[in-house]
């Protein structure tokens, strides 16, 4: 690790792993300069949980989280532990105001499904597709939140002002949806789960112009638990029910921030280039704008996870086809700046790790409170970063 003013520096326990496939991540608790990070790991394997028993879900299944300690003043990352697991396909998810993780499973499977893992069948125990919830300090109980639905999850975010928590979904056609919980800060309480529905508009993956803004209210899905539809044993049981009252769609929806009055999420392959759109929701006028629209790929492609910089510019992590995967910035006009590139080639300066790795995307961007730390991901083979300002 090292620190000069501004630089970049791996968090890398000695003699120890972690899975790979980092994903989502954010910032749960802060000591002095001690920051703990709770980290996804997006696997679809089946040979096993990872960390404490205590933590797991579905005992055959490989996904989850993972809680780091990293100490700032040292440049040292002092522990890696696992926090959940037993889970599927842990894309990405979000803090809540009371210092928790919520990781997201991005899967619809049932109890009993079949599958095959090294040659043998095995079966689920468990169903996926759910929410659960990680504390900062200690692990999860690995308890699905149910009333946030069974879809295909990417990130969750509670708003601090009231404890809606927003959710996105990430497959094609996809919904936005929010839960209003029956006891905020407590969600394993229940409440009602909502699909956004913009009047007049059912389909925003193509065809519009940046900066329309559009009226919209909700439309209540009566079972969110129900992620397999039981007409057709499809896996968007729940986007359907929201269709079927009018929902709109949107297509891929992926990274997520609430601040003050503004919900801001992206569309991975949204707009008419299908590189990708960032929208804006404010809650208190219950209006929806498309704030920027990418016109090709070597602009901006594939925006993913993203998170709010100490200067109120938005931080987009490329998951992009192009050669080159990159950190942006985006002002609030609507302005791109490139902040980083992946530009990792490993020949063994790390045990076990040795390759060109400057195709993986960037994930799970999240600043430290006080702004000075910019923690991301790079999803293979799966290591994080923390990057030193000062940012102008």
């Amino acid at each position: 690790c090292f620190r000069s003013g501004g630089g970049i520096g791996l968090l890398w326990l000695t003699g120890g792993t972690t899975p790979g496939a980092a994903d989502g991540m954010g910032v749960g608790a802060v000591q002095g300069e001690v920051f703990t990070l709770v980290r996804n790991h997006e696997l679809r394997t089946y040979g096993g949980g990872f960390g404490p028993r205590a933590s797991h879900y579905d005992p055959l299944c490989g996904g989850g989280a993972v809680t780091l300690r990293y100490d700032r003043a040292k440049g040292e990352l002092i522990e890696a532990r696992g926090s959940l697991s037993g889970t599927l396909v842990n894309c990405a998810g979000g803090t809540t105001p009371w210092g928790s993780w919520l990781s997201c499973e991005e899967t619809v499977t049932s109890a009993g499904q079949r599958v095959v893992h090294q040659g043998q069948t095995l079966t689920l125990e468990r169903a996926h597709g759910f929410v659960f919830e990680v504390p900062a300090d200690g692990l999860s109980t690995a308890r699905p939140l149910t009333a946030l639905g069974q879809f295909v999850h990417e990130a969750a975010v509670v708003d601090p002002a009231d404890g809606t928590v927003y959710l996105t979904e990430d497959q094609r056609p996809a919904g936005f949806y929010r839960l209003r919980p029956n006891v905020p800060g407590r969600l394993t309480a229940g409440g009602v789960l909502q699909m956004l529905r913009v009047r007049g508009q059912p389909d925003l993956r193509r065809g519009h112009r940046a900066g329309h803004r559009w009226d919209v209210d909700w439309v209540d899905i009566d079972h969110p638990e129900r992620g397999i539809d039981p007409d057709n044993g499809g896996r968007d049981g729940v986007l359907r029910q929201g269709v079927a009252q009018g929902g709109s769609l949107f297509t891929r929806l992926e990274g997520l921030y609430v601040h003050g009055d503004e919900v801001f999420f992206t569309a991975t392959d949204g707009g008419n280039a299908q590189c990708g759109q960032v929208w804006r929701l404010r809650p208190s006028q219950q209006t929806l704008e498309l704030f920027y629209e990418s016109p090709g790929g070597a602009v901006l492609d594939y925006p993913d996870n993203i998170c709010l910089s100490p200067t109120g510019s938005i931080v987009l992590c490329e998951a992009s086809k192009q050669p080159v995967q990159r950190l942006f910035g985006m002002t609030r006009e609507g302005a791109l700046f490139e902040l980083a590139r992946n530009n990792t080639v490993l020949q063994g300066e790390l045990p076990g790790l040795s390759g060109d790795f400057r195709g993986a995307e960037w994930a799970g961007a999240c600043f430290s409170p006080d702004g000075r730390t910019l923690f991301a991901n790079v999803y293979t083979p799966g290591f994080s970063v923390a990057i030193t300002g000062p940012f102008a």
